[in-house]
């Protein structure tokens, strides 16, 4: 694994990271309240999309489940603001960050 493979990981790891501590301990209703909050997800659902579009760019034999989908969100996100569904962006956040956490802490060690 290259240095530039291992950096876009890392960086996908750190967005995870930013995403679980923006998160917290909070339910979907205070989520879909807080304005900060849920910017702050967007963003780092930005960053993890554009770094996956990297990653594969550089390396499409990485193995990480739904990474196609990752960039659709990152698409989504970023061209559809204005259409951005709480709902989806929660249910990504809960349902696949854990496994896309999984998969790249895997491919770290």
């Amino acid at each position: 694994m290259t240095d530039k493979t291992k950096k876009y990981l890392y960086d996908i790891w750190e967005s995870v990271q930013s995403i679980e501590t923006f998160i917290g301990d909070i339910d979907f209703f205070q989520y879909q309240k807080n304005k900060m909050i849920k910017r702050a997800v967007e963003r780092e659902l930005e960053i993890i999309g554009e770094v996956m579009n990297k990653l594969l760019s550089i390396n499409s034999e990485i193995k990480i489940t739904s990474s196609k989908r990752i960039i659709g969100m990152r698409n989504r996100v970023i061209y559809g603001y204005d259409l951005i569904d709480d709902g989806v962006v929660w249910g990504t956040v809960k349902k696949h960050l854990p496994i896309l956490k999984n998969e790249v802490g895997n491919l770290l060690n």
